[in-house]
């Protein structure tokens, strides 16, 4: 029998996600032009990437007690979750994968980074990080659908 996931642990990177996505959501309502001279760009990168964090974070616990399910690549973080059915296959595929270079964008090409792609993401983006909070969710809810206990 595999380990069981830690309900606590999990629990409270889900409220750090949360938390970090309502900073994101107040900075991405300022106008575009307030939010590239201000401190909201900088403010941005910081909430987006402790968001992200959180996402594989969560992402790696669920898959250490998969058997084969271990990963050490962002990528395969998220296409392993996609594989073992913790989210949706196509999500998985176009978005996690997608949301793990960034965070690797974010953390080593930082100074690359443009406000005009930080505020689409905040426009166009957060979702996201609600349907992988969802998938979580439901396998908290029910973690016996893929042979897996809560404790």
């Amino acid at each position: 029998m595999s380990p069981a996931l830690e309900k606590d642990v999990i629990l409270k990177r889900v409220n750090g996600i949360q938390a970090e996505l309502a900073e994101l959501k107040k900075l991405g309502a300022r106008p575009f032009e307030e939010f590239k001279n201000g401190v909201g760009f900088r403010l941005a990168q910081f909430h987006l990437y402790r968001a992200l964090e959180g996402v594989f974070n969560i992402g790696s616990h669920i898959l250490s007690r998969i058997p084969g399910g271990q990963a050490t690549q962002y990528r395969e973080i998220g296409l392993k979750l996609g594989e073992h059915g913790i989210v949706d296959r196509e999500f998985a595929e176009k978005k996690l994968v997608l949301m793990g270079r960034y965070r690797n964008r974010l953390a080593h090409f930082y100074a690359e980074i443009t406000a005009e792609e930080i505020y689409e993401i905040l426009q166009d983006h957060l979702g996201d990080f609600e349907t992988f909070l969802g998938a979580v969710k439901a396998l908290l809810k029910d973690p016996g659908q893929h042979n897996l206990t809560v404790e």
